[in-house]
């Protein structure tokens, strides 16, 4: 692989299946047609594959490979110095649809097998299907690659796709951490009352507890819904669990018990325990700035047809308020405020710069 110019690279999980996920299955492709299927649960050490991924004359083809690279840099310590992504690429072409299988389909003509994104990936032997659609999900890339590039060559757009894919490259990722608060974060956890919520609190530490004993994702456990509805309401036996929607027989046969006992023990709490949601300040913006923010949404809405962008490509909501609150005066100014890219600046700075008027 080390003489290669370009590499086609994918991965499986088994997070649908196992907890915590694993990575299941590293899939390689060269221009020759040859593929590799790695297997990172028999081969401990990928290292060797570090230099590939770094060598600055290798380009590494993915498609909507945020995962991937998220599981390759974390677990692995890989860089990647050269990336294309191909979903990048077509949604710069403003193309409907960014499934790998449409896009083989409109330049290719190709199709993949069906499906298996929900198979458990660690399981083996991977079955004959398996391997032709882990391969499929290879071997193509690069000659989708190949129109892609043509394509954006046209359009003027090939400099703008590779400022994106230096920037998904060189992209840092952070480590996990335990966040002893993400119960709050929960659909509805911020309705629930402190003892409601000192509930959620025991249930999501539960849950999260047994799914690693037994390897289940912990949705497999219970349902971010069910979780919440059983915080609403703090059943007191198996007949109160039975009324919770999502509480089925198979749940209370499993985790009857210990849902129970997690209630109980968030209902004996001293008040001065409870857990509070403090209410999130919205960031107090001046008015000049809501001004400057206005005018660039209005002047995104009909920009965005105009160059074939989906507004939230050519000007995401988050740069329009650094933008506005940065109050750039021209270009040069422009070009500072943070992820700006300078694909924008050069193509229609101008236009941003007339549009957030004056100061």
């Amino acid at each position: 692989m080390a003489g290669s110019a370009e590499l086609a690279l994918d991965t499986e999980g088994d997070s649908l299946h196992h907890y915590p996920e694993r990575l299941a299955l590293v899939q390689l492709a060269s221009a020759s047609g040859d593929v590799w299927l790695l297997d990172p649960l028999a081969v401990d050490d990928l290292s060797p594959l570090a230099r590939v991924f770094a060598e600055p004359g290798i380009t590494t083809v993915l498609h909507a490979g945020d995962n991937d690279l998220t599981h390759l840099k974390r677990r692995y310590g890989f860089r990647f110095v050269s990336l294309f992504d191909t979903a990048v690429a077509a949604r710069f072409l403003g193309a409907p649809a960014l499934g790998l299988d449409v896009l083989l389909d409109r330049y290719l003509g190709a199709r993949l097998p069906p499906s298996r994104q929900k198979d458990d990936w660690s399981v083996r032997p991977l079955t004959a299907a398996q391997l032709d659609y882990a391969a499929a999900d290879v071997v193509h890339l690069l000659p989708l690659k190949s129109r892609l590039v043509d394509e954006l060559k046209r359009s003027g757009r090939l400099a703008w796709v590779d400022e994106e894919c230096a920037t998904l490259a060189a992209q840092p990722v952070a480590e996990r951490v335990e966040d002893p608060h993400a119960f709050a974060r929960l659909k509805g956890a911020r309705e629930l009352p402190p003892r409601g919520l000192a509930v959620a609190r025991e249930l999501y530490a539960l849950r999260e507890r047994l799914a690693r004993a037994h390897d289940r994702p912990p949705f497999k456990i219970l349902s971010e819904e069910t979780l919440v509805r059983l915080a609403g309401a703090a059943p007191g036996d198996r007949e109160a669990l039975a009324q919770v929607s999502g509480c089925t027989p198979k749940v209370i046969a499993r985790w009857g018990d210990a849902i129970l006992e997690a209630v109980a023990r968030a209902l004996v709490r001293p008040a001065d325990e409870l857990p509070r949601i403090e209410p999130r300040p919205r960031p107090r913006i001046a008015a000049a700035a809501e001004r400057r923010i206005e005018r660039l949404k209005q002047w995104r809405g009909p920009a965005a047809p105009r160059f074939g962008l989906e507004p939230g490509l050519l000007l995401p909501n988050r740069l329009i308020t650094a933008i506005a609150l940065a109050g750039p005066r021209d270009l040069s100014e422009l070009a500072r405020v943070d992820s700006v890219r300078r694909w924008r600046v050069e193509t229609f700075g101008d236009e941003i710069v007339a549009a957030l008027g004056p100061a």
